[in-house]
């Protein structure tokens, strides 16, 4: 009896090395216990772009807790993004998020294969050939853009049919940084969304030539509303343009991008459009968890190593609606763009009787009479093309 209780004892260890072997094997192939990430970002969180791609890293931290450790760097300057990238890359960073622009991401990749880089796309990247370990990504922004658009559309509609303002005075404002594609895009597309409702609105915009200035842009906003613009919006960093909105004493009103201004601007703030990060990173965290290629998990459109997605996979979304400012029936009409976009109808937006002009040279022209779909080949919005006849450039 005492031989067969060893004899037994000894087959189930055996059994258990067995399925603790088993167990590790599938660990290593399967879904790893931890991963070191990495962020880097252009700017702080107190900036409303920074802040708003922080909330990824926080969504991570909530759904993987103890199981990740994460090293960020802020206000890195793309030009001074190599040695904070090696740095994260050297400490053993599994995968690295970066919201810059640097060039030096891409062309150092190759050196650290054991880590994946995960940037938000600066350039088009269709037909590129890029480093196995790189990957871009961008929510489809225009989307926002245009729904916000309708926001301020439905506002101006109610000044004018309140006889606040006239028809000619149906001017809305823009505060960019410079004239890329992606920015003018951006306001394109707001545009167009504010014509939707008000088929006689122009725009003017002024650059600011930096991404992050409070005084600059603040002085920008300041000009437009001079110049008789009743709604505001940006594609900068900084909370100025709509403290310019707040503090005004005339009725102007704002439209907030990837963070909210209710806070800064109670009174004039009416809607904000964001970009959310969370879809992309979570996914890219799980793909690296489970040694997966990130692109067969993310949600979304994907162009090689290039993704982009917009409201129907939840990359794009609408915040803080302003129902003391907001006319009556926005939330309507916002949801119903929404929903088209859900759909994936989305070529009503680049489309109707206008000519873009590129502003660098001006035989390259578009006709949107035949559209244009935006983000369609990739992430990075290529839309460059200026409607001369409804869109004023300040000098």
């Amino acid at each position: 009896m005492k031989r067969v209780m060893i004899t037994t004892a000894l087959t189930c260890l055996a059994v258990l090395a067995v399925f603790f072997g088993c167990f590790r094997l599938l660990n290593i192939n399967g879904e790893r216990d931890d991963l070191k990430i990495g962020f880097i970002y252009d700017n702080d969180e107190s900036t409303p772009y920074t802040y708003n791609f922080s909330l990824a890293k926080d969504a991570v931290e909530k759904k993987y807790g103890d199981r990740v450790e994460i090293l960020t760097c802020s206000n890195v300057l793309d030009e001074e993004m190599e040695e904070p990238l090696r740095e994260l890359a050297e400490k053993g960073c599994d995968i690295i998020f970066f919201n810059g622009y640097s060039e030096l991401v891409m062309a150092l990749a190759p050196e650290y294969p054991d880590t994946q880089f995960c940037q938000t796309s600066y350039m088009d990247m269709s037909g590129l050939t890029v480093p196995d370990n790189y990957h871009s990504f961008k929510g489809e922004a225009y989307q926002g853009r245009y729904v916000s658009g309708i926001a301020a559309g439905m506002k101006i509609r109610q000044m004018i049919t309140e006889g606040l303002i006239g028809e000619e005075q149906a001017v809305v404002g823009f505060v960019a940084a410079f004239p890329t594609s992606e920015v003018i895009s951006g306001y394109t597309a707001f545009l167009l969304g504010v014509r939707s409702v008000v088929p006689q609105a122009v725009m003017r915009v002024c650059y600011t030539g930096t991404w992050s200035s409070y005084a600059q842009e603040k002085s920008a906003a300041q000009k437009l509303i001079d110049e008789g613009c009743v709604i505001l919006s940006q594609h900068t960093d900084t909370i100025g343009p709509a403290i310019a909105c707040e503090e005004s004493p005339l009725n102007v009103y704002f439209v907030g991008y990837n963070h909210s201004m209710s806070e800064v601007a109670p009174t004039a703030s009416l809607v904000t459009s964001r970009i959310c990060w969370e879809p992309y990173v979570l996914s890219a965290v799980d793909a690296v968890m489970r040694n997966r290629r990130i692109e067969s998990l993310v949600p979304g459109r994907v162009h090689g190593s290039d993704v982009s997605a917009g409201f129907e996979k939840g990359w794009v979304e609408m915040v803080d609606l302003n129902l003391q400012a907001a006319a009556p029936g926005t939330q309507e009409a916002m949801d119903r763009a929404i929903e088209m976009f859900q759909r994936g109808n989305v070529d009503f937006v680049f489309q109707g009787n206008y000519t873009g002009v590129n502003p660098n040279n001006p035989l390259d022209t578009c006709n949107l009479r035949t559209g244009y779909i935006e983000n369609e080949h990739c992430s990075y919005p290529l839309f460059h093309y200026i409607l001369t006849d409804i869109i004023t450039i300040e000098d």
